[in-house]
């Protein structure tokens, strides 16, 4: 059965795990409430929608959807909770990081930029992009553009799960702010 739930980022902190320090992301995850269930046959899609938090306008704070291979496990109104899953499964976790708009190559990607004197006066400029061949800049090439939006990462470890305050400690760094909606899948 596919394991999944929504949280809210807290806080980053570490865990003391066999002598070693461990950087784990708190998340407060679920409860979650299933609202909708979409079928093969009516939908053309089999999926489970969710809703989290609590809202002054709407019923739920967050709305999502997650796909699903047999829906026989769930009924609307069933509540998902944390115990779900269990320490040592791996997770994928989607959030919506801070947009950092138009942003050079030294901010996105960690380049170190050429020395600040003798001549040089674009310092944190890219440089040559490619060749006599083939003629064209390579797809994927690395240099300037957007930064921030959705974003996904993979094979995270759950360290640890403390059902009664609906915590999730998650190995690593989640993307987004704190405070921000994050979607919880096991692979």
């Amino acid at each position: 059965m596919k394991k999944f739930i929504l949280a809210e980022k807290l806080n980053m902190s570490q865990i003391f795990k066999d002598g070693k320090a461990v950087p784990v992301t708190i998340l407060r995850a679920g409860p979650v409430k299933v609202t909708q269930i979409k079928t093969a046959e009516k939908d053309k899609y089999a999926a489970v929608q969710v809703g989290f938090g609590k809202s002054k306008k709407r019923a739920y704070k967050k709305l999502s959807e997650f796909r699903v291979s047999d829906i026989k496990d769930f009924a609307k109104d069933q509540e998902i909770k944390v115990d779900t899953f269990a320490v040592g499964d791996k997770v994928k976790v989607t959030a919506k990081m801070k947009g950092r708009g138009f942003t050079g190559a030294v901010k996105k990607y960690g380049f170190k930029g050429a020395p600040a004197s003798h001549g040089h006066d674009h310092p944190r400029a890219v440089g040559s992009i490619g060749g006599r061949f083939p003629q064209h800049v390579m797809k994927g090439t690395r240099m300037a553009g957007r930064m921030g939006g959705v974003r996904t990462v993979r094979n995270l470890e759950v360290i640890d799960i403390d059902g009664e305050r609906n915590l999730i400690a998650v190995k690593g760094a989640v993307p987004g702010a704190r405070g921000g909606i994050v979607k919880i899948q096991s692979i």
